[in-house]
């Protein structure tokens, strides 16, 4: 299977969806952030490894504490994948932070405030 393969991106979508719905509905781990959400998943054509990015709306600290809450449940949540994904094999999971919707809540801001600006000029 190649890695941008029509079967392949069926897998990514898959994947990215129960991962979604386990972390959001079936972890109890208190130091995972509520908005947290997965923005991408990209799956190995072997279907031996995965990178999950994860965005997480919040500071500093809620963004380490649910990595280490995502890194200890790591185990749970492949198992989880496991059952409800049926592959030949089940990837290790590898998580990315990924902070991009965060930064661009924060430029609409800043773009919102610097028109502000210009109309009070005017």
């Amino acid at each position: 299977m190649r890695k941008n393969s029509v079967k392949n991106n069926r897998i990514n979508e898959q994947v990215m969806r129960e991962l979604s719905r386990i972390i959001s509905r079936e972890i109890k781990d208190p130091r995972i952030n509520p908005m947290t959400s997965v923005v991408d998943v990209e799956v190995t054509p072997d279907l031996k490894y995965c990178k999950a990015y994860i965005s997480v709306l919040g500071n500093a600290d809620s963004v380490k504490s649910t990595y280490e809450g995502l890194i200890s449940a790591t185990s749970y949540i492949r198992r989880e994948l496991a059952h409800s994904v049926n592959l030949r094999n089940t990837p290790e999971i590898t998580f990315i932070m990924d902070q991009s919707i965060e930064y661009g809540v924060t430029m609409s801001k800043k773009i919102d405030d610097v028109n502000k600006d210009i109309e009070n000029e005017e």
